[in-house]
């Protein structure tokens, strides 16, 4: 039972694909609505560091370059939205289904692109929101930015043409 002094979370995968995108304006225009923060998840996953060989370009990943790069795409796409409530940025190098699945604890809604960068293009759910929606400790939105530009496409709040 909630008291009301905890603050609601809404938390977002971002891979740097236009349907996380989307799913960074979704998430952010609900949590606006219901009053709740936005925690944005960006994860990297090291290639190698899981058996598999990698690159030499892998190792010189770097973790600060990264955030920085993800505040200034969420700059860019989230004043699409309006007014935006507290946005975290997260960062990890791990497996980003694991990551935004831990992340879901305690949050009021996990939000994810149905495609990221990865996978074929065919799938309508990648790997990530197929994990995600099976495991996560919360509910689930899978956005396809198709049918989230059909529902917001007359302008919606804040919504740039």
């Amino acid at each position: 039972m909630s008291t009301g002094d905890e603050t609601r979370r809404v938390v977002v995968g971002v891979d740097g694909s236009p349907a996380s995108y989307e799913a960074l304006r979704w998430a952010v225009r609900h949590a606006r609505q219901i009053g709740a923060t936005v925690d944005v998840v960006a994860t990297y996953d090291v290639p190698g560091a899981v058996g598999r060989s990698a690159p030499p370009v892998a190792a010189a990943f770097d973790e600060e370059e990264a955030r920085l790069a993800l505040a200034e795409k969420i700059r860019t796409v989230v004043p699409q939205t309006g007014e935006v409530p507290m946005v975290e940025h997260v960062v990890r190098g791990s497996n980003p289904a694991k990551v935004l699945i831990a992340a879901s604890a305690g949050a009021e809604l996990l939000v994810v692109g149905s495609r990221g960068r990865g996978g074929f293009a065919s799938l309508l759910l990648g790997s990530v929101s197929q994990q995600c929606a099976v495991h996560a400790s919360c509910p689930v939105v899978i956005v396809r930015p198709e049918a989230s530009e059909d529902a917001h496409g007359q302008g919606g709040e804040g919504a740039s043409p």
